[in-house]
């Protein structure tokens, strides 16, 4: 009864709620190991995956860098996913994709599959309350992604909007101003508890959501709760239940 009526609480407190999409609203593990065993048949798609994903955080660190020292300017994702799939290609063989293989590979990230929760609990949130990405991808990679997978946005954001990647506090209150609320009233939904912490930092509610497949199903991710998060959820459904939408 008491989480009940704490959980009553937080719905009526929330006015937005933003959602970390790698990860957490798609499979990018599933949907790029499915494209590159595609593109290159007897590629081992679960380490190829991985492989690329790795080179991620690196990539963006770097580029973070240069822009807090001056240089250069904001990149989008889609290019640092294809310096990175550059890199990674050799190291499975595959030197020879051609460009145009090598185009329509990088484009995998705007192909990937939802989560099989994530669309009926997006639809159920969204009746309640407004709904967004915020996402390091770039605006025309989540477009695609939404188109593509049947995500119901009322907005996308990105790092692109703000030109600061997460976990850059002009991103979560970017948001909050963008559709003009206090941070506590607006929630940032992710299965990574670094992007909760940093969110958590500047003042939002934060909701974690269980994918323990995200690294594949031979990778199991652990998905312990953090007692910091102001809820817990196994997927997305279950966070709609949890704020009682129908």
């Amino acid at each position: 009864m008491r989480e009940a009526e704490a959980d009553r609480d937080i719905a009526d407190q929330i006015a937005v709620i933003a959602f970390d999409v790698f990860g957490t609203v798609v499979d990018w593990h599933g949907g790029i190991a499915a494209e590159v065993e595609r593109i290159a048949p007897g590629t081992d798609g679960d380490a190829f995956a991985r492989a690329w994903r790795e080179g991620y955080k690196p990539a963006m660190q770097k580029v973070m860098g240069a822009l807090a020292a001056g240089h250069g300017g904001f990149v989008k994702i889609d290019r640092l996913h294809r310096t990175i799939l550059d890199i990674v290609l050799p190291r499975f063989g595959l030197s020879t994709l051609t460009e145009v293989e090598r185009q329509q590979l990088n484009l995998a990230w705007h192909r990937l599959p939802a989560w099989s929760d994530s669309v009926r609990g997006l639809t159920r949130l969204k009746s309640r309350y407004r709904i967004c990405t915020l996402s390091n991808g770039n605006l025309g990679l989540l477009a695609d992604m939404a188109k593509h997978a049947g995500l119901p946005w009322d907005l996308i954001l990105s790092a692109e909007t703000f030109s600061a990647y997460k976990p850059d506090p002009r991103t979560y209150l970017g948001v909050a101003d963008v559709f003009d609320v206090a941070p506590a009233q607006l929630m940032l939904a992710a299965a990574h508890q670094d992007d909760l912490d940093a969110a958590r930092g500047c003042g939002l509610a934060t909701a974690y959501i269980e994918r323990p497949f995200e690294f594949g199903r031979t990778h199991l991710k652990a998905v312990v709760p953090d007692s910091r998060n102001t809820l817990h959820a196994t997927d997305i459904d279950a966070l709609a239940s949890r704020l009682g939408c129908a």
